[in-house]
């Protein structure tokens, strides 16, 4: 049976960094929003299980994966339900729960790259709060982007079977989402990006090596790639970067 991905079907968002864990594995899935309506898919679908009172476990908000009675959200909870069934996670414990620590730590920085364009209120326009923003992407691009790049850089230096991997020898869903990460910041803050990258170069190893596996080439080749736009998380307003 597919997993079935459920995620606005318009944007990468949060649920990107579930895709490419997916397509990297070679996973059976149907991302469910972006289906057409008369095979039973669409945006409906999802907003169903967030508006249905039968549901006992729902999820907030989407991203969310349904495998067969399972529904999980949250994109760290769903990686960390995914990484064993995918091959994308190591089999001890200790590696997992490494590798769940790594993710939940990039989440903490895609949080604070989207509250770079609204610091205020996420229920009012970029236009509305700009002149915070601008204040707000100073202090992400001078302190918090160098900071995370260079602890993330310190992990890949510390690992003991080499620097190619956050955790041990094989490709992991952290890797993946360090990836789009990068991905991401190069969209909405080029100019900083690049100088962070200058002082972490096996984050930048790691960002190429990705791009280059084999999957997540045809990937991101693909049209199931959508291209970054200013409604997801990562927006360039170039007034935001230096």
């Amino acid at each position: 049976m597919a997993y079935e991905l459920h995620y606005w079907p318009t944007i990468q968002g949060r649920g990107e960094f579930v895709r490419l864990a997916l397509e990297a594995a070679g996973a059976d899935y149907v991302d469910v929003a972006r289906g057409p309506e008369r095979k039973g898919q669409g945006a409906p679908v999802m907003m169903r299980y967030l508006e249905n009172p039968e549901i006992q476990t729902p999820p907030f908000a989407p991203p969310f994966l349904v495998d067969g009675r399972v529904i999980i959200g949250q994109t760290s909870a769903i990686l960390l339900y995914l990484g064993p069934r995918l091959g994308l996670v190591g089999k001890s414990e200790a590696k997992r729960l490494w590798t769940h620590q790594l993710q939940l730590t990039i989440a903490d920085v895609v949080a604070e790259a989207h509250d770079t364009h609204h610091p205020i209120a996420t229920g009012l326009y970029y236009e509305d709060q700009k002149k915070e923003a601008v204040q707000r992407a100073k202090a992400f691009r001078a302190q918090r982007i160098p900071k995370f790049l260079a602890w993330f850089e310190s992990v890949l230096a510390r690992n003991p079977q080499g620097p190619a991997h956050l955790v041990g020898a094989r490709l992991s869903y952290a890797d993946l989402s360090l990836f789009q990460l990068v991905e991401g910041l190069l969209y909405a803050f080029p100019k900083a990006t690049r100088r962070a990258l200058r002082r972490t170069p096996l984050v930048g190893d790691v960002h190429a090596r990705a791009a280059q596996h084999r999957r997540l080439a045809q990937y991101l080749a693909s049209d199931r790639r959508i291209p970054f736009n200013e409604d997801g998380i990562f927006r360039r307003y170039p007034e935001l970067d230096a």
